[in-house]
């Protein structure tokens, strides 16, 4: 007897350990096992299943692993009952521990929502990748691919876990690669200011897999923001890059006023001059004409993203010629429809904008 309830014990405390979860959380399961076993019992006995089954409880003594089945005070289990119950409950035992050790493991990616995570391309099914993150799967969908990054069976990535969500197979961890915040937890990793709190990144604008603009502040007096970012001899900014398939990043301080911020991020364009209409929140740049390009960027794209960046419409100008030249330049159609900031950008506090500013030619 001794040796049944030390194995019983071991083996208790051994399933407990494996699946992560409480000793209890498998007693209660083989309780729960024990009534389905019992209900199956009557049915094979072609005997009728009480009205009041609801009711009935059923005990597992925790030392000897014995199985009882109670009608209130009624002792009602049946001769043999143990061998029953031990073959129809083993299937029922290992989905309620299953579903538990999931609730755990999902309990704990919960709190990773926004870090950063490495995982092994384990398979695809249709367009959406499946990620081995060690105690769990992640679903990677197509919103959250780059289109230019190919990925492949065991490939090793860094992921963002992006949420916990209800899929077609219960709750499953979403990743992914395409969040602008991806690039923020990245740094992090890699900027001990960020970790400190010295550094600080207001706001990211994204074009997964081709270009990122990344405005960020400091707290701290003599704490370059951006060179704290970049790191000594670009080191830090490249190992994001690096992680990232070469997608091209720039970094700009950040300023709370929107003419200075608006120039900086057309960076790398310089000696820009910025007329702000606060009441429509869109911003008139003047460039000089052999900055126009570099201003507007490879199909709009520079211009796209310092509006995303700074949550204003921008118009370009040449210096010396109308905003009609700027087809001219070779640089396509700029007018056709101000670009507009999605709805992440850091707000901007107006009052703060003198009329025709000055504005710093730092590139930031």
């Amino acid at each position: 007897m001794s040796q049944a309830r030390t194995e019983f014990a071991a083996a208790l405390n051994q399933i407990a350990s494996e699946k992560g979860v409480e000793p209890e959380v498998v007693l209660e399961a083989i309780r729960a096992a024990a009534l389905a076993a019992y209900k199956k019992d009557l049915m094979l006995r072609n005997e009728e299943v009480p009205e009041n089954f609801e009711e009935f409880t059923s005990k597992v003594d925790p030392v000897t692993g014995e199985i009882s089945v109670f009608d209130g005070g009624k002792n009602v289990t049946p001769p043999g009952f143990a061998r029953i119950a031990a073959a129809i409950a083993k299937q029922v035992i290992m989905q309620k521990l299953n579903e538990a050790e999931r609730s755990t493991i999902l309990a704990e990616y919960e709190g990773k929502v926004g870090a950063v995570i490495s995982g092994t391309i384990q398979r695809q099914e249709g367009n959406t990748h499946f990620v081995d993150l060690g105690r769990a799967e992640g679903v990677l969908p197509p919103s959250e691919q780059v289109r230019t990054e190919m990925y492949s069976q065991n490939q090793r990535l860094k992921f963002l876990v992006k949420e916990i969500r209800e899929g077609g197979r219960g709750s499953e961890v979403v990743v992914s690669r395409s969040d602008p915040a991806l690039v923020k937890a990245l740094f992090a990793l890699e900027v001990p200011e960020i970790q400190s709190g010295a550094v600080e990144i207001k706001v990211i604008a994204r074009e997964a897999g081709s270009r990122t603009k990344v405005a960020a502040t400091s707290s701290q007096d003599g704490v370059d923001p951006v060179g704290s970012l970049v790191g000594q001899k670009g080191v830090r900014v490249q190992a994001v890059i690096s992680e990232l398939s070469e997608e091209k990043i720039d970094i700009i301080s950040y300023s709370d006023d929107p003419a200075r911020f608006i120039a900086a991020a057309l960076s790398p364009a310089k000696d820009i001059q910025v007329r702000l209409d606060e009441e429509n929140k869109v911003a008139t740049v003047i460039v000089p004409n052999d900055q126009l390009s570099l201003a507007i960027g490879k199909g709009g794209q520079n211009v796209r993203l310092a509006a995303k960046l700074t949550g204003w419409k921008i118009d370009i100008e040449g210096l010396e010629e109308p905003a009609e030249s700027t087809d001219q330049q070779g640089i396509g159609e700029q007018k056709e429809e101000p670009v507009v900031a999605p709805a992440q950008a850091v707000p901007v506090d107006d009052k703060k904008t003198k009329p025709k500013p000055q504005v710093d030619k730092n590139k930031g």
